[in-house]
């Protein structure tokens, strides 16, 4: 088991208007269903929402945008911390100052 990762070495997905790493899963230690990892949101349109059977905590590292979870949708830029209660739908998207908005997630469970 190896407890870190390194983004320089992540394989990365490719969705709907965004790229995600996954950086720390059960191959890293964690347990109980918690990972975490990093996205770059770079629509302007929200995309296909995001349903989990647990939370997921964000925290915005660059750009600014917009998030929804559920029926409530909020400004967004570097700083800001939000959760999406499990079985919620949520999703993010860019504003038109920037290329992306970059977040760190995590799942954690409940």
């Amino acid at each position: 088991m190896k407890p870190y990762a390194d983004l320089a070495e992540i394989k990365k997905s490719e969705g709907e208007g965004k790229t995600s790493y996954r950086l720390l899963d059960e191959g890293h230690g964690c347990v109980a269903g918690c990972t975490s990892g990093v996205s770059y949101y770079r629509s302007t349109e929200y995309g296909k929402p995001g349903v989990h059977a647990d939370q997921e905590g964000f925290l915005v590292l660059s750009g600014s945008g917009y998030a929804k979870i559920g029926e409530e949708e909020f400004k967004v830029h570097k700083g800001v911390s939000f959760i999406a209660p499990a079985k919620t739908p949520h999703t993010i998207k860019r504003d038109d100052t920037c290329e992306a908005v970059e977040v760190f997630w995590f799942h954690a469970a409940i």
